[in-house]
């Protein structure tokens, strides 16, 4: 991002010299046409007398900039993205009026219409430093104040920001012919910029209330596009809602620190959701308009409860420099999956973090671009690539893991007295270790030192020994560290063992917890037991690692893992198998077989979608290029026969479908789809709604066997942002490269298209059967990375490089090419080389378990 980058060092810099923001009057006018808007900005703020300093802002136009009376020349002071403001007060006041640039990417002010009915949805996503981009603002989170709003939009609108929504005033701007009006916010707390939101457009809302710990009546709101109205679920929403906050309060011990609660749910949205005080913004995606996994569900709820987990976790006290995001994101992400475990229906949450989180935080740990919980960011493009697997997943892990260590009442106590101390303020690491030392009576500097300090993850192994008659004589746990980052950390971790009852399931029969520590721990106390069929470490799932089955439990497992009755246990084995595949301890044949096997069987909803997207990368990117057509083929058939056996409308049928429909390779795969998408050939309890239709549909254009013309006919039956989301991704699965090459253009060689279309045209690029045919745009990539990163933002950038990387191609000459560029660009942006960097590793890995799968072929 030239010109846009800012350095913690000029923070801390700027930090000094403005010693106090008191205010923020901000008036913003939507109705001066359909690409900019009005902006004026007013600050109050003290500072060094004499000083200088600077105002970020990005806008295609500043009108005006006043400080303390003078006018200031915008030309002469405007460059970038920052304004130069010279000759402080003591305490200063300085106006900027701007024209401001709506835009289709998901940052700034984002502005939608939607095909359906032509209605304009607007909606502002910040973080990280994109406040800037609709009003003037020092743009670092330590810098906190009270943000006060009016916005003069079109009177039949709804107007939502993070203070509770005021009676509009009639105004005299108008947008065409319509009537528009005035909303006037009251002053927010003090907060960061990056929190302060805007939502405008004639939302459908429904709107409830619930009362607080401290007995304040909490006004409730729940959004979305009219058009989408049928299917939002606020009843549902709004009662996940109580359940948290009856859980929070009660734990952290401190009232909900806001007025209201809105929940917005809106288009084109980059992530899953934004904290923004008072006014949360969700993806709407999350209004579901048709059948979707339970796990897909779940992952909502935990979404809501995250988010509201950051009112205390982030808005309340906030970090000073991104450098301890992961206290908002690590925090929230597992506060998020305790209160969905404990206070709602989805009592297997934990699973679920096993299955997903874990997952995500042990391949991003894995990546050469791994880092610190506690990172290192010297600059905003160091922030972006940093809202990765690392802070969150990880972090949430190693949470879980500290609760173990300190104790979960310490660390609750701990955390309220952290809240009541820090509250409206900015904080570091140690203002919290202060505050658990305290409560849990353990010095945590060496605990951070290993666990939030250093990176990399630990891989645990069982060392035992048995006499003839089977009883343990000997066991330990071995720990070891890869060389590049060789920590070896304390543990605290289950151990548990397991055999087949009288019914045939398979069940704990004893366990122990213990901490490990070093690279050989002696367990005492399992010394003189029976030997159990199944010994697992990480029993529970306490602890962060990879662990290893020895080879009798390893059997044992793969034999009788459906008829293992804990999902947790479960979720362990599924996850140290598929570490195994990934490290090139096992051939991905044999996870094809595991999966295939007991996939059935699997109870949990976001472990089935997990296994089966790595049964995905197992058969078509793993396995040995010679067999990979064979293997592909087969696991296709495998997943047909088996949504076949599940039970009619199932969860489990749904997602076998799915899954089938993305790894359809065959003329005989096509024609099971289209006997399911026309209804000649069903299965029972399967509802082919309009959005397993285009998934159908996908499967059946990957293969050869639809066109543009079925495609446009499906997209006439749905025209709306979803449907034409789902065409772009139909679109670009066609089977040739020059189908490939015309998705490729379509969002790199033409600018214009939304982040929405940008990420569907994407997934649709890597969807192939037949990974030759990406093979010849392996250049035609490396290429455009220059000039993708030279041209777009940020956040458009890292849509394009992760989502047209061709993966799928798996070769030495993709490895070449790419690390080629790498070589010959030394000097690229650090935020653009990552992105490369971590893409060229997956492949790396990918070669490296292609050889050991062609190994064990000829074994």
């Amino acid at each position: 991002m030239p010109g846009e980058n800012l350095t913690r060092a000029e923070a801390i810099e700027r930090a000094s010299v403005v010693t106090a923001v008191e205010s923020y009057a901000i008036a913003l006018d939507l109705t001066t046409g359909p690409t900019t808007f009005a902006s004026t900005t007013t600050i109050r703020f003290a500072a060094v007398e004499g000083g200088s300093t600077f105002l970020d802002l990005v806008a295609p136009a500043v009108r005006s900039v006043t400080l303390n009376g003078r006018e200031l020349d915008p030309a002469a002071v405007f460059a970038d993205s920052r304004i130069r403001l010279d000759g402080l007060a003591a305490q200063n006041e300085v106006t900027v009026v701007a024209d401001c640039a709506y835009t289709n990417t998901g940052e700034g002010l984002h502005r939608f219409v939607d095909p359906v009915d032509g209605e304009v949805y607007l909606y502002t996503q910040f973080e990280v430093p994109d406040a800037r981009r609709v009003f003037a603002t020092f743009e670092q989170p330590d810098l906190k104040s009270a943000f006060q709003l009016t916005v003069t939009a079109p009177a039949r609108w709804e107007v939502v920001s993070n203070q509770p929504t005021p009676v509009p005033t009639p105004a005299t701007a108008v947008e065409g012919d319509e009537d528009a009006a005035t909303w006037t916010f009251g002053a927010t707390p003090r907060i960061s910029t990056y929190l302060v939101a805007l939502v405008a457009g004639p939302y459908a809302v429904v709107r409830d209330e619930l009362t607080s710990a401290d007995g304040r009546t909490i006004p409730l709101g729940v959004f979305c596009r009219r058009s989408l109205s049928q299917y939002m679920d606020a009843d549902y929403v709004f009662e996940t809602t109580r359940r948290g906050f009856e859980f929070y309060e009660k734990t952290f011990e401190y009232p909900y620190p806001f007025d209201k609660y809105d929940q917005l749910f809106v288009p084109e949205y980059n992530m899953g959701a934004m904290e923004n005080p008072g006014c949360v913004t969700f993806t709407e995606a999350y209004v579901f308009r048709g059948q979707v996994p339970d796990g897909r569900r779940e992952r909502r709820v935990v979404t809501i409860l995250h988010e509201l987990a950051h009112m205390w976790f982030g808005d309340l006290v906030t970090m000073k420099w991104w450098n301890d995001l992961w206290l908002n994101e690590s925090f929230a992400e597992f506060a998020s999956t305790l209160a969905t475990a404990e206070a709602t229906e989805w009592e297997g949450a934990w699973t679920t973090f096993t299955a997903s989180e874990k997952t995500w935080a042990y391949r991003q740990d894995q990546l050469p671009s791994t880092h610190p919980i506690v990172a290192p960011i010297n600059d905003l493009e160091d922030v972006f690539v940093n809202f990765d697997g690392i802070t969150y997943a990880k972090g949430a892990s190693v949470l879980k893991q500290l609760v173990a260590w300190v104790g979960r009442e310490e660390f609750l106590k701990g955390l309220a007295a952290y809240f009541r101390k820090h509250e409206w303020s900015n904080t570091e690491l140690r203002d919290l270790l202060v505050e658990l030392e305290a409560t849990s009576g353990r010095d945590l500097e060496a605990w951070s030192a290993a666990w939030l300090e250093t990176a990399g993850v630990n891989t645990l192994r069982p060392e035992i020994t048995v006499d003839e008659s089977g009883t343990i004589t000997g066991f330990a746990v071995l720990q070891s560290a890869p060389a590049d980052h060789p920590t070896i950390r304390p543990h605290r971790l289950g151990i548990g063992f397991y055999d087949t009852d009288g019914s045939g399931a398979v069940v704990r029969t004893h366990q122990v917890v213990v901490d490990v520590d070093g690279e050989r721990t002696e367990i005492a106390e399992l010394v003189g037991r029976e030997r159990p069929g199944l010994v697992l470490l990480n029993d529970a799932d306490l602890a962060y690692a990879k662990v290893r089955l020895d080879a009798d439990s390893l059997a044992f497992a793969v034999a009788n893992l459906s008829k293992i009755a804990d999902s947790l246990a479960r979720g362990v084995i599924w996850g140290s198998a598929w570490d195994a595949v990934r490290d090139g301890e096992t051939p991905a044949s044999s996870f094809v077989d595991l999966v295939l096997n007991n996939v059935l069987a699997e109870t949990e909803s976001t472990t089935v979608t997990m296994v089966l997207a790595q049964l995905a990368t197992a058969s078509s990117v793993y396995a040995d290029p010679a067999r990979r057509a064979a293997q592909t083929e087969r696991v296709a058939d495998g997943l047909w026969e088996l949504a076949r056996e599940a039970r009619p409308g199932s969860d489990l049928q749904l997602q076998l479908v799915r899954a089938f429909a993305t790894v359809a390779a065959t003329q005989e795969h096509g024609t099971a789809l289209r006997g399911l998408l026309d209804g000649s050939s069903p299965l029972e309890g399967l509802q082919v709604d309009t959005d397993l239709r285009w998934d159908l549909l996908q499967g059946l254009v990957a293969v050869g066997l639809a066109d543009d013309a079925e495609i446009d006919a499906q997209l006439e039956d749905d025209d709306t942002a979803s449907g034409r989301q789902a065409a772009a991704r139909v679109r670009a699965s066609k089977p040739t490269t020059a189908g490939k090459e015309a998705a490729f253009a379509s969002i790199v060689d033409d600018g214009s298209a939304p982040n929405a279309i940008i990420r569907a045209t994407a997934a649709g690029f890597r969807r192939v059967a037949d990974p030759a045919v990406l093979a010849p745009l392996v250049q035609r990539y490396v290429d455009a990375l220059l000039p993708i990163w030279e041209s777009r933002t940020y956040q458009m950038s890292e849509e394009l490089i992760e989502g047209l990387y061709p993966a799928p191609v798996a070769s030495a000459g993709l490895r070449d090419a790419v690390a080629g560029w790498l070589e010959a660009h030394a000097d690229a942006a650090p935020a653009l080389r990552r992105l490369v960097v971590e893409s060229l590793a997956d492949t790396e890995r990918a070669l490296r378990a292609q050889e050991v799968d062609a190994a064990a072929a000829t074994a």
